[in-house]
């Protein structure tokens, strides 16, 4: 089994797939490698393309108000991306893209052990979830797999675009909040 440093080599010399050829950064991670709670997204945009770290543009400010919101910080959880390298003009990954990325995805969470990942937007939800997820009907929803609990919600970007989804995904993030005390109870 790699480690998270061993995988993170790995990634950097990646050229699985075109979105290679347009990086300037792989953007593998980061974060608490023994977290509770992984967040997902689904890809870099180009600020995090230029620092190699996620969530690091508006949406990434966004979150760590969130994260803050709920009494948590970056330095308690760990943040990842569906695609480790960005998709020209902040478009959604597609499915080569996603394939290609997608067992370093599995083996961050794999080696991160986390008890809760929290789902940040529609494409990394259809990505764990199932193909068919509807962000706006089913976020919120807490979804076991295993000792594993999934909370997609929406993505901070879209917040950003649209004010009238911060209070349901402030409630997305108070469930995560509860459940994540109510999991630590019982250590």
């Amino acid at each position: 089994m790699y480690d998270l440093n061993e995988l993170k080599d790995i990634c950097n010399n990646c050229y699985k797939c075109e979105l290679c050829k347009k990086r300037h950064n792989v953007v593998f991670g980061e974060g608490n490698k023994n977290a509770d709670i992984m967040f997902i997204g689904e890809g870099p945009g180009r600020n995090e393309d230029l620092t190699g770290r996620p969530f690091v543009g508006k949406a990434g400010q966004l979150l760590d108000k969130m994260l803050k919101s709920i009494d948590l910080k970056r330095e308690d959880i760990y943040i990842a991306n569906i695609v480790k390298c960005r998709p020209d003009n902040n478009r959604n990954p597609n499915g080569d893209e996603i394939k290609a990325c997608l067992p370093y995805l599995r083996w961050q969470v794999k080696i991160i052990n986390p008890k809760i990942i929290y789902l940040l937007g529609s494409v990394a939800s259809k990505v764990i979830i199932r193909d068919d997820f509807r962000i706006t009907k089913e976020r919120g929803n807490i979804i076991k797999k295993g000792d594993l609990y999934i909370i997609p919600s929406y993505h901070p970007a879209a917040l950003l675009r649209d004010e009238s989804k911060k209070r349901p995904a402030f409630m997305d993030l108070k469930k995560l909040r509860n459940l994540y005390d109510e999991l630590n109870r019982g250590d």
